[in-house]
């Protein structure tokens, strides 16, 4: 007879977790719940098939090294700058109060300083996954606020690698790793020294050697033409180099994995490595959660309610509320706090990896992984319902002058502000948003000598645009007080160039109040959003999509030699074609 664990572990774990990650997705939940239910069911808590636990925590440190790697892929330093002033004061400000507020917790049910600081971290960071699918539902990935957001997590992410690395070293000086705890402080000090020394030469290995070697491997492994050879390659660098860097560094794997794909991303081919992992590193991520939610005791709801409560409330308020805080403290409006503020109102990834890491280190007790896990099922699940809030809070918040005054600062913003003084010409061009595609209209504007105004909420911009002698205004365009001041009612165009749908929806209503007559060019995401629009009064809304395929359509055409390529294009521009070509 042969042994079939690890094939019935992987099989029934899969089947379950493609089981209540339907049910999950059927219900408007993340598939995570699903996947941590399905790790609930497949567990020794509950009854019928019992995975096998060893096996599963083994094939979990897969699943971790496949998720950093993704993260270390996908990490960019570029966006991350672009948003460095809020950013990063504000997640390591988040972090110290929800750290703060866990450890305080902790210290009321009787534990020590060090294990209410692992636990207060662990529910400090939040998931990258669901807020990137949060983001992604509301079409605002590409925004300031969705910038942000990101930006916002990617500092969380990289705060807790290095908590990561500090574990094990904390867990020797204390004693809880099996040998006894240093109490000289040259002990100490030699034995986190070393412990850094190791990793700051980990670091400067794979950045001085990796960013060449592992670049220069998948160009030639590239070169060969064989799909799954490179597929291979980026596997073996990717569990290799995480391998390695435990076994001689002794870093975690998790460390080793992101730097493998910080690295990798160096690489012209990063994209094609990113996409020809994502299955394997899909499928290992849902074993991750499923070997999470066995650790689970649903008892745990029932004994304790009170504990798992206070923790549901210390995620989804108390970091909510210190994140809320630093936003306003950084002058950005409500509308930007509101978002960062639902973004941050769960615990995901990085909570169970410091968790396992925390309780197999002997640093927090069983049950502090307990009620992590109690809080991320739980604020995962309410997290669209959290996100399903902002709007309607935002437009009670504007609806009391004197609160959102102070909560914006009554203090003078000069960025809120045209400088006293500066004329604004009549039949103006108003543009909200000068992201990407604000910014080339913007420039078109000016370089035609159409006299515009920009409405921006990204202060750096702001700033430099007044230093090149443009007219710009830092707020909100949803926020009818921030049109007024953008002297609408002498507009002749407003340009709305931001993706959000739901504030683009907003801006359009106001404008209509304030300049009935004003001509509104928008862009959007779909034919069901450009319905919305136009019966609101917008008069152009191009639909990005749409303009790339009628660009490639042109470029097509003329390439094969059609000689009205233009006219083609033409026939298929007008209204309703596309759902019934054979009308062009």
């Amino acid at each position: 007879m042969h042994d079939f664990t690890l094939i019935a572990t992987i099989s029934m774990s899969l089947m379950f977790a493609l089981g209540f990650g339907w049910v999950a997705a059927r219900l408007h939940l993340s598939p995570l719940v699903g996947y941590l239910v399905a790790g609930i069911a497949v567990g020794p808590f509950t009854p019928g098939f019992v995975a096998d636990g060893p096996l599963a925590q083994q094939l979990a440190e897969v699943g971790v090294i496949l998720l950093m790697f993704g993260v270390g892929l996908h990490f960019s330093v570029r966006d991350l700058w672009a948003v460095r002033r809020i950013a990063i004061p504000g997640a390591l400000g988040q972090i110290a109060a929800a750290t703060a507020i866990g450890t305080t917790l902790s210290w009321l049910w009787g534990w020590g300083l060090i294990a209410g600081i692992v636990f207060g971290l662990a529910l400090s960071t939040a998931s990258t996954v669901v807020l990137l699918r949060a983001l992604e539902e509301r079409g605002i990935v590409q925004s300031h606020n969705g910038h942000i957001a990101v930006g916002w997590l990617v500092v969380e992410d990289l705060a807790m690698v290095v908590a990561l690395v500090l574990l094990p070293a904390v867990a020797s000086l204390t004693g809880t790793a099996g040998a006894p705890p240093l109490s000289d402080p040259t002990d100490i000090a030699s034995t986190l020294g070393l412990t850094l020394a190791k990793v700051a030469m980990f670091i400067a290995l794979v950045m001085l050697v990796g960013r060449r070697v592992v670049p220069w491997i998948l160009d030639q492994v590239a070169r060969q033409g064989s799909r799954e050879l490179f597929t291979l390659a980026v596997l073996a660098l990717a569990l290799g180099i995480a391998y390695l860097s435990s076994s001689l560094f002794g870093v975690s794997f998790a460390l080793g994995a992101f730097f493998a794909g910080v690295i990798m991303s160096e690489s012209d081919l990063s994209q094609k490595a990113a996409a020809d992992s994502l299955p394997l590193k899909d499928a290992f991520a849902v074993l991750f959660f499923v070997s999470v939610g066995m650790l689970f005791d649903p008892r745990i709801l029932l004994a304790d309610p009170l504990a798992v409560l206070a923790v549901l409330l210390v995620i989804i308020i108390g970091k909510s509320l210190a994140a809320f805080g630093i936003v306003l403290l950084f002058r950005y409006p409500v509308s930007t706090a509101l978002i960062v503020s639902a973004s941050l109102a769960q615990i995901g990834e990085f909570s169970f990896i410091l968790g396992a890491l925390g309780v197999s280190l002997g640093l927090l007790p069983p049950a502090g992984m307990t009620y992590i896990l109690s809080g991320a099922l739980l604020s995962i699940a309410l997290n669209p319902l959290v996100f399903h809030l902002v709007g309607p809070l935002e437009r009670w918040i504007r609806r009391h002058p004197r609160l959102t005054s102070t909560l914006e600062h009554s203090t003078p913003d000069p960025l809120a502000h045209l400088p006293v003084g500066t004329p604004v010409p009549d039949q103006h061009v108003l543009i909200i948003g000068h992201g990407r595609v604000g910014s080339l209209l913007a420039e078109a504007m000016h370089q035609a000598g159409v006299p515009s105004l920009l409405v921006e909420q990204n202060r750096a911009v702001v700033t430099r645009l007044r230093e090149e002698g443009r007219l710009a205004l830092c707020g909100d365009g949803a926020v009818m007080d921030v049109l007024q001041r953008a002297h609408l009612e002498r507009a002749r165009l407003l340009i709305v160039a931001i993706p959000d749908g739901f504030a683009v929806r907003r801006i359009v209503e106001g404008a209509r109040h304030v300049n009935p007559q004003l001509d509104i060019v928008v862009r959007t995401h779909s034919d069901e959003e450009r319905e919305t629009l136009e019966r609101l009064g917008v008069d152009h809304a191009v639909m990005g999509e749409r303009e790339l395929a009628f660009a490639m359509m042109d470029t097509a055409l003329r390439c094969v030699g059609v000689s009205d390529a233009e006219a083609v294009v033409a026939a298929f521009r007008r209204p309703g074609v596309l759902k019934d070509p054979q009308a062009a």
